[in-house]
């Protein structure tokens, strides 16, 4: 702003003008990157105070822990898909291979607690290197060996079921009963574990150099290699942990069920994906948090207590809505993504 000389008015000058616009395209670029990134704990807020409000047992103790348990379960799994994604890739099998879990941790009971929390975190874990190990070396699309990775798991448990007809059952006097029974502090041991395996998922993000090599392999992996970072170990170990996730999940489900139940897991790879999609990470990789992943994961545990509510009870219901927010959030974060290029496109 200058005073012009011939009236004492006020003129706006060319480089004001400027600098309006970038300061208010820096603002839409803010302003869509906490959308995206916060949208789904906003969301989740206020479907909470709704319901809340229209059902007033919602907000009960018993309720919401009851909510926490349930998603505590889900959740590890989750975990593991935000890092697979944040390298750009994508693992189908986590279903497959959190069910298998669930039966080597059930027959590994027998053996005493320490057989059946090792096995199927090894067992699993090293279905993950495998894969990984593929997906590094061969560059064939994570979306191929996970699904080859999907049949494997579920052939597998076949065989060592026998067809299914074969339920393995933890002893009732079996001390792998607590891991997913017991509670301290008024929460289940599930929940105190989710609690810990994403605060640490926040430490690695962002504290670490794998952190942070994980979001350059997914932001552009050729220039990540020409860099000079661990492309190949990252990705090997990624999927390692999506695989030991997974395991860790089929067990505590194994503990609080008593049993292998071989038909779980059909399709929760897709929930592990809408939970994590829902938490603000993209698809694409390169960006995302692990706290909204774990939002992700409760919003989608609220939504099936709300659809519980209004009678429901089909659970194609379920697959429905989560269809639904699935493709809304999917759009959103395009059209957020292209504010936030349009703002950088300006200011250059």
């Amino acid at each position: 702003m200058s005073p012009d000389p011939a009236t004492g008015t006020v003129v706006e000058s060319a480089a004001d003008s400027t600098r309006v616009v970038r300061t208010s395209r820096s603002r839409g670029e803010l302003i869509a990157r906490l959308a995206q990134r916060n949208g789904a704990l906003a969301t989740l807020v206020v479907l909470v105070v709704v319901m809340a409000v229209a059902f007033p047992s919602f907000a009960t103790t018993g309720n919401l822990g009851q909510i926490a348990v349930q998603a505590s379960f889900f959740a590890p799994i989750a975990l593991g898909m935000t890092f697979v994604i944040f390298t750009g890739g994508i693992d189908l099998s986590v279903g497959s291979v959190y069910a298998l879990g669930g039966v080597l941790a059930a027959w590994g009971s027998q053996y005493g607690v320490a057989v059946a929390l090792l096995l199927p975190l090894v067992g699993c874990g090293l279905m993950g290197v495998v894969q990984g190990s593929i997906i590094s070396r061969t560059r064939i699309p994570a979306f191929i060996v996970t699904l080859a990775g999907l049949l494997f798991a579920r052939g597998l448990l076949l065989i060592l079921t026998d067809e299914g007809a074969q339920t393995y059952k933890v002893p009732a006097d079996s001390a792998f009963l607590g891991l997913a029974r017991g509670t301290f502090l008024g929460l289940g041991w599930p929940v105190w574990i989710t609690v810990v395996l994403f605060a640490t998922g926040v430490v690695v993000l962002r504290r670490t150099s794998y952190g942070s090599t994980l979001l350059a392999v997914g932001g552009q992996e050729d220039a990540a290699e020409l860099m000079g970072l661990p492309v190949r170990r990252s990705k090997v170990l990624v999927y390692a942990v999506s695989g030991l996730l997974a395991g860790l999940a089929g067990a505590l489900t194994a503990s609080y069920t008593a049993s292998g139940v071989t038909t779980l897991g059909v399709g929760l790879e897709l929930t592990a994906i809408s939970a994590v999609v829902l938490g603000g990470t993209l698809l694409t990789g390169g960006a995302g948090t692990v706290f909204g992943s774990l939002v992700g994961i409760v919003l989608l545990q609220v939504v099936a207590n709300l659809i519980n509510r209004l009678g429901l009870t089909n659970s194609n219901w379920q697959a429905v809505v989560n269809g639904v927010l699935l493709v809304a959030v999917a759009v959103g974060q395009v059209q957020l993504s292209r504010i936030q290029a349009r703002s950088r496109s300006g200011d250059d």
